[in-house]
């Protein structure tokens, strides 16, 4: 049987009409999918049980499934989740102050390659669909109430495993679930997406008015960007820096740009001030990241010393900067840590 949740709304609505049903069911159903994440058609209790038994006998309803829960002694928790071809994939639950923002994957694995990125290194596997992507916001919302935990979900970062941008089919049909006031209901001010900066998708994404953006920059110079992160060759800093610049945002919008405190390798003083050069005329905010280390990784985070001296460049220069805290780093959750294993 086919799993409804990798069917177009299209074609479901197309079924319907063979079955003789009006139009109106399939939002019923859509509803039910998206919005409850039911596990079976016996819970869609405003349809028919006649036409509930029809869908059991065409339909199948393949969630993917939670794995295994790892958590933070910071309160963050690690899912584990496999999909149905039994590949895995990790999420991430971020408390914060009166809420959580959950940390979602895009692909299984990473085709990027960045040396300081955990992910990067266990390689590519495949995109994930639009149901899977959603499917991590439900299984934690889910988890969220079953456990009792005391805080809402209010924001979902596209920054787990993958680039967002490389799989933007099925990306911006997990946004449109996700933004949609009748499914999940997330608006647009709480739906961050992080790229590299893939400049054959980036305006659509802007275009799509579907959430905001952030960009994995983590280096000032050219030369030493392609050097730790060898995909942003095919798309050029000077290129991504005009892109940025023509990119559509709303009045008191601001690009987020995510800068990893690498020790010794993009931390100093001659670096900050190249990224104050660079940014002008970016309607921006920097997020700075200090580097959290995995097993094997080839380098260190950045001494509060040098940390602090950066960040101070950046403000003397009237850039607003803010040290990111990570979190879920005992259990490596925290960025770049992601790397999907049953250990």
């Amino acid at each position: 049987m086919r799993n409804i949740l990798e069917i177009e709304k299209e074609d479901l609505l197309a079924w319907f009409l063979t079955q003789g049903d009006q139009k109106f069911r399939v939002e019923q159903v859509w509803q039910w999918l998206w919005g409850k994440g039911v596990e079976n058609f016996y819970e869609m209790t405003n349809i028919s049980k006649l036409l509930r038994e029809r869908l059991n006998e065409t339909f199948s309803i393949s969630w993917p499934k939670l794995n295994k829960v790892s958590v933070s002694r910071d309160g963050t928790h690690k899912f584990l989740i496999k999909l149905e071809d039994n590949e895995l994939i990790e999420t991430v639950l971020i408390p914060e102050k009166d809420h959580y923002t959950l940390c979602i994957s895009s692909q299984v694995g990473c085709p990027l390659g960045c040396t300081f990125c955990h992910t990067g290194q266990m390689g590519f596997k495949r995109n994930l669909k639009a149901y899977e992507i959603v499917a991590q916001v439900i299984l934690a919302k889910k988890f969220i109430q079953e456990h009792g935990l005391a805080r809402l979900l209010r924001n979902i970062v596209y920054m787990g495993m993958g680039e967002p941008l490389l799989n933007w089919q099925e990306v911006k049909k997990s946004l449109v679930i996700l933004n949609h006031e009748k499914y999940l209901n997330f608006s647009k001010r709480r739906i961050t997406l992080s790229t590299i900066g893939v400049l054959d998708t980036l305006r659509l994404f802007g275009d799509s008015k579907l959430g905001r953006l952030a960009v994995s920059l983590h280096a000032s110079f050219s030369t030493l960007r392609t050097k730790i992160m060898p995909a942003t060759s095919k798309w050029p800093l000077e290129e991504l820096l005009l892109a940025l610049e023509q990119y559509p945002l709303e009045p008191r919008e601001r690009i987020t740009i995510e800068y990893i405190l690498l020790n010794g390798v993009n931390d100093s003083k001659e670096d900050a001030l190249e990224l104050v050069r660079i940014l002008k005329g970016i309607r921006c905010k920097i997020n700075l990241i200090k580097y959290n280390p995995w097993p094997g990784s080839a380098y260190k985070p950045s001494s509060e010393e040098r940390i602090l001296a950066f960040e101070k460049v950046l403000w003397d220069h009237n850039l607003t900067a803010i040290l990111r805290k990570s979190k879920g780093e005992d259990i490596l959750a925290a960025c770049g840590q992601l790397r999907a294993n049953v250990n």
